[in-house]
C-alpha cells in the first residue's frame, strides 16, 4: 500500500494538471510515481523538468536507461527497475543488456565504464576519485558527458527514494532484482 495518496488527473489541482497532462502524453498513461509526486507541484515540476533536460542531453537513451536500472537495482527500487527496464527495451536495448546493466555489466567497454562510475557514485555517496573521472574520460566520454552521467544518477536517486520511501505501486511489468 502506498504511503502517499496518488493524485487522480480528474481531480488534480490546476497547479499540477498541465504537467500531469504532459506526462500522460509522453507515456500514454500517467505512471504512479508521477501521481505520487504530484502531491507537491514543486517536486513534480522539478522531476519532470529533470527528465526532460536529460532527455535532450548528449547521453543516449539506452545508456541513460542502463544507468537507471543499475542505480535502481543497487537501491532495491522495484518501481524504477521495472520502469527503466521497459524504457530501455523501448530504446532498443536487449533484455540481456538490461539485465546485465542491473549489476553494472556490459560487453561494451564504454557502457561498462559509465555503469561502474554510476555505481561508484551511489556506493561512495559522490566521493569519487580523480582516477574514477579519468576512467570515464579514457573511455571516450567528454567532460560534459561525465557531468550528465552524474546527473542521471542524481535523478535516479530522487526517483528511487520517492518510490521506496512511499511504497509506490509498480505499474510496469515486474523485473527481479539481481545481486
Amino acid at each position: 500500500m502506498n504511503r502517499i495518496p496518488l493524485i487522480d488527473r480528474a481531480s488534480a489541482p490546476a497547479s499540477v494538471a498541465g504537467t500531469l497532462d504532459a506526462i500522460h502524453g509522453a507515456f500514454g498513461a500517467t505512471p504512479n510515481m508521477f501521481r505520487t509526486v504530484a502531491q507537491s507541484p514543486a517536486a513534480l515540476n522539478a522531476m519532470w523538468g529533470f527528465f526532460g533536460a536529460l532527455g535532450g542531453g548528449s547521453i543516449d537513451a539506452q545508456l541513460g536507461e542502463k544507468i537507471a536500472v543499475a542505480v535502481a537495482n543497487r537501491n532495491d527500487c522495484h518501481y524504477c527497475l521495472a520502469a527503466h527496464t521497459a524504457l530501455g527495451r523501448k530504446a532498443g536495448a536487449s533484455a540481456a543488456e538490461m539485465g546485465a546493466a542491473q549489476t553494472g555489466q556490459s560487453d561494451d567497454p564504454r557502457t561498462a565504464a559509465a555503469l561502474a562510475f554510476a555505481l561508484k557514485l551511489v556506493e561512495a555517496r559522490g566521493q569519487v576519485s580523480e582516477a574514477d573521472v579519468q576512467a570515464l574520460l579514457g573511455a571516450g566520454f567528454s567532460d560534459g558527458q561525465v557531468v550528465e552521467i552524474l546527473a542521471h544518477v542524481a535523478l535516479n536517486l530522487f526517483t528511487n527514494y520517492v518510490n521506496v520511501a512511499f511504497a509506490v505501486p509498480v505499474d510496469f511489468p515486474s523485473v527481479a532484482l539481481r545481486r
